[in-house]
């Protein structure tokens, strides 16, 4: 068998097709590298590339945020694949939009000075101490956010130059004197009425339904009374968070956990230091500073004078406290191996131009005790040991439950856990655990639904999987009558008392504008007191859309309440009691729903104006 494989190997014909599936390879590859790809992009908008890096990041900087506002709702819409995508494309929208509009902005001629840079990044709070700008918590901010001096300097100039083109378009917007007062006087204007209810119950009640309207309400509405398939689930449910709850910590393993990760609980040492900074490549420039502090000049009077670092220069070239691993590798090797404080280095050439750094204060490392982070240590290794645990029963239960797929009894030996059931259930009523989309979908599989088989390893949050089987299923069928006759009996009598209640609420109405008040009387019915109601009265919209009656006048309407009742309505005086004080805050409301529909009429123009090309799915 051996010699006919090698023989064939050696064939002509074999090594043709093997040279032709080598070159294959070889151009793909070729073409590969000559092409480029945009493996690492998301969109090009107009020739601007927005990198895949730069949406992952906004995406789940939008996800923490949706998440705190959302909690455990949240979670389960991130169960749908669907809602994901969506929620990723607009986040990619929202960044294409500040991409055209900081394109815009540039072929208008808006720019921003170093200047303005430096004197805003100087004013802003979140690095100011005691009201003054305090350079290490301006370092320290950066270094956490991920951003150099200059990176932050970048984000923060296409940031104002959108802000400057915002500014323009919301300038162009105003408000004239008479329309504020107008709509002032329409947002404030009260109304004063007098109402009484024909509650719907009383009109069922009185309803007498006969057998052949019943039946033919049934036949009629059938889709109303059918019931949707529904399955018994069988189902392993295994979540770290759960496991974590039976998991007890030893003072061995803390003590043991504590030493291999000393250094957790250490803070580097750390050093507190000054620089001059000469940007781009003027070696002769940052040499000539030098000099002069060389020949004994004072380094923080350098610094202000001649630093080209806008952040550090005002405060003597102060970047307060640094540590390794988080400065330029040149600038930190050269900062940590200065020996004494006082000493300054050469010049150090980075990538952001050449440095003389001075070493102002050292700060030795320390270390915490024990007992300060023993909760500490006890909650990571429980997470941890139930996130080991959780993976090792998941791949037991993978292996037990493809191995045994006629039952889950295996699978539940195998890890421990236990078989849960319902009853029959369709994807409304299911339980929280089995409503995801990836578990519906395993269900109406036909190897789970049909042949009875165990599903895969299904993922319904971090860390917290399920395995299914249907025991049993029911398919759709419309109820039986007499299952379902009272049920159909009240809708039936429902609609017939509504009807009932909207033809005598017409009646009523139409004999009250003809100022046939007796009608009342006949009913046995009568307004209540006079009250005056705003726009947040539930039935303003019906209130509010009333013709002002004239003077000594009543108007009437019906309309429904929130509870579906029908509402009779005597609308007497209509008042404007308007304050003037109110013009301001109505005025730039408008304005601002101005400003939206013109940003939003910008956009679109832009958008049909610039080749956007999107390499994620839409």
């Amino acid at each position: 068998m051996m010699e006919r494989i090698r023989e064939g190997v050696n064939s002509i014909a074999v090594k043709i097709i093997l040279g032709l599936i080598i070159l294959s390879f070889v151009f793909a590859g070729v073409g590969s590298y000559i092409a480029g790809g945009n493996a690492n992009t998301a969109a090009i908008v107009g020739g601007t590339e927005i990198g895949r890096g730069d949406l992952e990041q906004a995406y789940q900087n939008e996800r923490d945020r949706m998440q705190a506002q959302l909690g455990e709702y949240f979670s389960t819409l991130l169960a749908d694949p669907s809602y994901v995508a969506s929620l990723r494309k607009s986040v990619l929208d929202r960044m294409i939009n500040d991409v055209l509009l900081e394109q815009y902005a540039q072929s208008l001629g808006l720019r921003i000075g170093d200047e303005q840079i430096r004197q805003m990044i100087l004013e802003m709070p979140q690095f100011q101490s005691n009201g003054q700008f305090d350079s290490e918590i301006y370092q320290a901010t950066l270094r956490r956010a991920g951003f150099s001096a200059d990176s932050f300097a970048e984000y923060l100039r296409r940031d104002l130059v959108r802000t400057q083109l915002l500014s323009a378009i919301q300038s162009s917007e105003f408000a004239l004197p008479n329309e504020v007062k107008l709509q002032g006087e329409l947002l404030t204007q009260t109304r004063e009425v007098r109402t009484f209810t024909l509650p719907l119950k009383q009109f069922a009640e009185q309803m007498e339904l006969t057998t052949e309207e019943v039946d033919k309400y049934y036949q009629d509405h059938a889709e109303q009374y059918t019931r949707p398939e529904q399955v018994k689930i069988a189902y392993i449910e295994i979540s770290a968070e759960a496991l974590k709850q039976n998991i007890q910590v030893s003072d061995e393993q803390v003590q043991q956990y504590y030493q291999e990760n000393i250094s957790k609980y250490s803070t580097s040492e750390q050093r507190e230091v000054s620089h001059i900074l000469v940007q781009g490549d003027d070696e002769a420039k940052a040499q000539a500073i030098l000099d002069e502090l060389n020949a004994g000049a004072d380094f923080a009077a350098l610094a202000k004078e001649k630093s080209e670092d806008i952040g550090s220069s005002e405060e003597g070239g102060s970047l307060g406290w640094i540590e390794r691993d988080v400065m330029d590798p040149a600038f930190e090797e050269a900062a940590f191996a200065l020996k004494n404080v006082g000493d300054h280095t050469g010049l150090v050439k980075s990538d952001f131009g050449y440095h003389i750094i001075q070493l102002d204060q050292v700060k030795a490392s320390e270390t915490k005790p024990l007992a300060e982070v023993k909760d500490e240590i006890v909650a990571e290794l429980r997470d941890q040991l139930a996130v080991d645990e959780f993976y090792n029963l998941q791949s037991e239960l993978e292996k037990v439950a493809f191995e045994f797929p006629d039952s889950l009894e295996d699978a539940a030996q195998a890890t421990g856990q236990s078989v849960q059931t319902t009853d029959f259930v369709s994807q409304a009523d299911a339980p929280q655990v089995l409503q995801s989309s990836a578990v519906m979908q395993a269900i109406d599989s036909p190897e789970v639904k049909e042949d009875g088989l165990n599903s895969e390893v299904l993922e319904v949050a971090p860390e917290h999987i399920v395995v299914v089987r249907v025991e049993d299923l029911r398919p759709e069928t419309v109820l039986p009558l007499d299952e379902v006759k009272t049920r159909v009996e009240t809708e039936l009598a429902n609609i017939k008392g509504e009807q009932a209640a909207m033809e005598l609420a017409v009646e009523l109405v139409n004999s009250l504008k003809q100022g046939q008040l007796e009608i009342l009387a006949e009913n046995q019915l009568e307004f209540g007191e006079p009250e005056v109601i705003d726009r947040n009265s539930p039935i303003a919209q019906s209130v509010f859309a009333m013709a002002k009656p004239q003077e000594g006048e009543t108007s009437y309407t019906q309309t429904k309440d929130q509870l579906g009742d029908v509402v009779i309505i005597a609308l007497d005086k209509v008042t404007n009691d308007y304050d003037e004080s109110y013009n301001q805050q109505i005025g730039e409301q408008a304005e601002r729903f101005s400003t939206e529909r013109d940003l939003t009429a910008v956009l679109a123009i832009l958008r049909s104006n610039t080749d956007i090309e999107y390499f994620i799915s839409e």
